[in-house]
């Protein structure tokens, strides 16, 4: 397949201001100089330097129609995003077009790429490690500014060093065990297993900080969820439209109005958050509403963060009560209460809340959704209680799920040298487990074989032209 020529529409399908028709292999730059026309009298494409634009006109070799008038970008071997010669056609918006243009390359001896088929051309020519590769695809994806910060963090191989430190330091030392082996009869000892103990406690502990790290680079990559729960009518979906400015969610007095839950993406001081408007939470035989309620709790279970919400102009006793048992359904959880209508009750009913049974660890807040009073104060709650990092420059931290199975299965071959050690086993086994982890850490950036399923199963997630 690497040695086919590929083409792609790299741009967003649609109608836009300019597009971009990307090809790469050993023939793009003969395939495209077959339906470009340069204005300007000069060399024909094949001649030109790589790192060249040329205007020019886009016909068809048959008749001579104009398809379009475009700018051509070359690139070639090995200086481009694929390591292969790479051509761009910057053309106009229009589908049509594209399509046509699209049309003329496969006639002339390309065809069409897989998704994320430029991307593994890149990995596979050495342009990138596969945990940059992916974060090309992270990047694309990113919603929020610390997900862009974190995903170029990985482009740029800050995660990449860190493997491939701790995989050399494995290297060296279980090439000194094998050669022990060798000279067995001796009883030469070349390995220092002091120092061998000493450097396998502090990989485990650098591989358990990178999976402990997940969490927080999950939570910032696919957003913290945050459940909206509370009793029926406290206002529930009233905050989350005044939190997304927009009308989400069906707004009504009649109790048990929400069903089912309602997922909507808000960015907070550059972290995404998934909020979840849920069914109030009462006694009902309405079979519907509690099927919503079951949800409810489904929801409070996968939840980070709760934003409890209350009738502040209910009594103390009722509230009270409603405060302990959800207390008691949430224990562990991260919870801000909320006091809803606080518009409508006096200052002295105000200093009345305040003796409410707030656990000591979970802020509360007074608010009047309605009239988006104390909305401000809430938004900077949520992001305290989001407890997010700072991120600096050479933080590495780990946002992928495969990258995360990679490393725990790395901590457990390493955890099974310390215990060999302990137990004073032969070097050999200790060698087996030492390249078992060196395996799993060389699968996260491609430095061990890696099944072309896996790889696979890897670039479809991108789209098509990337």
């Amino acid at each position: 397949m690497n040695n086919d020529t590929i083409c792609a529409l790299s741009t967003a399908p649609g109608q836009g201001a300019i597009a971009i028709v990307r090809l790469s292999g050993i023939d793009a730059i003969s395939v495209a100089g077959k339906i470009f026309v340069p204005h300007r009298k000069s060399h024909p494409l094949s001649e030109q330097a790589s790192h060249t634009v040329q205007f020019g006109d886009i016909r068809d070799p048959e008749n001579g129609a104009l398809i379009d008038e475009v700018l051509v970008t070359l690139f070639r071997t090995p200086h481009s995003y694929t390591g292969e010669d790479l051509v761009e056609i910057s053309c106009h918006g229009s589908s049509y077009i594209e399509q046509q243009i699209l049309r003329l390359l496969l006639r002339y001896g390309c065809r069409m790429a897989q998704p994320g088929e430029f991307t593994q051309r890149a990995f596979l020519d050495g342009k990138m490690d596969l945990s940059q590769a992916e974060a090309v695809a992270d990047i694309i994806a990113s919603e929020s500014a610390a997900a862009h910060r974190l995903a170029v963090q990985q482009l740029k191989g800050g995660f990449s060093k860190a493997l491939n430190d701790l995989r050399e330091q494995l290297l060296n030392f279980t090439a000194l065990i094998e050669l022990e082996l060798d000279f067995s009869e001796e009883e030469v000892e070349f390995a220092d297993r002091s120092q061998l103990s000493e450097l396998i406690h502090h990989i485990d502990s650098v591989i358990s900080r990178l999976i402990d790290s997940f969490n927080v680079g999950n939570a910032i990559k696919n957003g913290i969820p945050v459940a909206i729960v509370g009793e029926t009518n406290v206002g529930k979906s009233t905050l989350l439209n005044k939190l997304l400015h927009e009308e989400r969610a069906l707004v009504s007095d009649i109790h048990g109005t929400t069903r089912d839950t309602i997922e909507e993406v808000l960015v907070l001081d550059g972290i995404q958050f998934r909020f979840i408007d849920t069914a109030g939470i009462r006694d009902t035989r309405d079979h519907i509403e509690s099927m919503g309620i079951e949800r409810t709790f489904n929801k409070i279970e996968q939840a980070s963060l709760l934003l409890v919400v209350l009738d502040a102009t209910r009594d103390n006793e009722s509230l009270a009560t409603f405060i302990s048992q959800i207390t008691k359904k949430t224990a562990g959880k991260k919870r801000i209460f909320i006091l809803n209508k606080a518009d409508k009750i006096t200052a002295g009913e105000r200093k009345q809340r305040i003796d409410l049974p707030f656990p000591d660890s979970d802020p509360y807040v007074f608010l009047s959704a309605k009239k988006g009073e104390g909305i401000d104060l809430l938004e900077q709650k949520i992001v305290e209680a989001a407890q997010i990092p700072h991120i600096g420059n050479n933080d590495v931290i780990v946002t992928n799920m495969r990258h995360q199975e990679a490393l725990s299965m790395a901590r457990t071959a390493i955890r099974r040298v310390i215990d060999g050690m302990e137990r004073n086993l032969s070097g050999e086994f200790l060698s087996q487990d030492i390249r078992e982890a060196i395996f799993y850490l060389g699968t996260i950036t491609g430095g061990a074989i890696t099944p072309d399923e896996v790889l696979g199963s890897i670039f479809s997630r991108f789209c098509i032209g990337k």
